[in-house]
């Protein structure tokens, strides 16, 4: 299977002959532009074509609103694919990985080892059906401001999206900060996507820039989520990166 359908409408019409698989993809913008948004759409189609998902969502306070935000961006019940589904949470508080089940393990991702280590628990946990295994992290930036593993880590980054091909990367990643280090996760993806907004009232727009050995459509389109949908998110998110920050800041 080199490419996936995806049974939305507007994601359709950008990429016809589907999203490729083995593949990374970086979806970039602003602060506060929807871009784990686009990117759970992606995950929804994922699920639905047979694919398991590793969740590395760095913002969110804890998975139940990972789920939540699926739920309202796509229509999926998650809870249906929980046997194909893997979260790992960020926990700078402890040294290493601690597994709490199959399914959730708390990990310190901003060291390398740790990350590398986890990401590869995570995969012999999950099936490796239909489109293989789907790894989605979102404002993965937030790993670069670690004073001590920031440089480390986004060695690390850079290592398996380009050498860990048996799977398909899909990362959201701020250019409101660490511009530098974000350009040069941009230039090794094979697909991009730019992510913005305006506000009152809150809108998301969206543009593919390139994608890798399927046609696709350039312009730029509004994603149709409401305001209401896009404020609320934006909101829980931005707590929690508010405790998050600080605390990677330290480390």
């Amino acid at each position: 299977m080199n490419a996936i359908k995806s049974n939305t409408g507007w994601l359709e019409k950008l990429i016809p002959e589907g999203f490729p698989t083995k593949t990374t993809t970086i979806i970039t913008g602003p602060g506060g532009s929807g871009k784990p948004l686009i990117g759970e759409t992606i995950v929804s189609a994922w699920l639905e074509n047979g694919g398991s998902v590793i969740f590395m969502a760095l913002q969110y306070p804890d998975s139940e609103f990972v789920l939540k935000n699926i739920k309202h961006v796509a229509g999926l019940d998650i809870q249906k694919y929980k046997e194909k589904i893997v979260f790992i949470q960020l926990d700078t508080e402890i040294d290493s990985y601690k597994v709490a089940h199959k399914h959730l393990i708390y990990a310190n991702l901003l060291k390398p080892d740790v990350w590398e280590h986890t990401l590869d628990i995570a995969s012999k946990n999950l099936p490796n059906d239909g489109p293989g295994v789907l790894v989605f992290s979102s404002a993965l930036n937030l790993l670069l401001f670690s004073p001590t593993f920031g440089d480390a880590i986004l060695d690390k980054i850079k290592e398996t999206i380009t050498t860990n091909t048996d799977k398909t990367y899909l990362i959201s990643v701020s250019t409101s900060a660490k511009r530098k280090e974000i350009k040069e996760l941009e230039e090794l993806a094979d697909n991009l996507i730019l992510s913005t907004s305006e506000k009152k009232p809150f809108r998301l727009y969206m543009r593919i820039l390139r994608m890798k050995d399927v046609a696709f459509i350039p312009d730029k389109i509004q994603v149709p989520i409401s305001p209401e949908t896009l404020t609320h998110m934006k909101g829980i998110a931005d707590h929690s990166k508010g405790k998050v920050m600080p605390a990677i800041q330290k480390i």
